[in-house]
């Protein structure tokens, strides 16, 4: 079993605002049926994880990114 911690790539990054514009930032943190992915999975900290959540519906609302696909 692999035990490797994983750690928020946006810390890492330095990043303290997610864009929902930043497409190409918020693109990878989706599955391919376009469901916002668990922080488990991707390894981000619970306020960037938080930061995400809200960027990608409002990235949705606006029409940038798909619903479902």
């Amino acid at each position: 079993m692999n035990d490797s911690k994983k750690y928020c790539q946006l810390c890492k990054a330095k990043v303290d605002y997610v864009d929902y514009k930043n497409i190409k930032l918020i693109k990878p943190f989706t599955d391919r049926f376009g469901r916002i992915k668990a922080r488990y999975y991707t390894g981000t900290c619970l306020q960037h994880q938080k930061k995400l959540a809200n960027s990608i519906k409002n990235a949705r609302f606006m029409d940038l990114m798909p619903f479902v696909r």
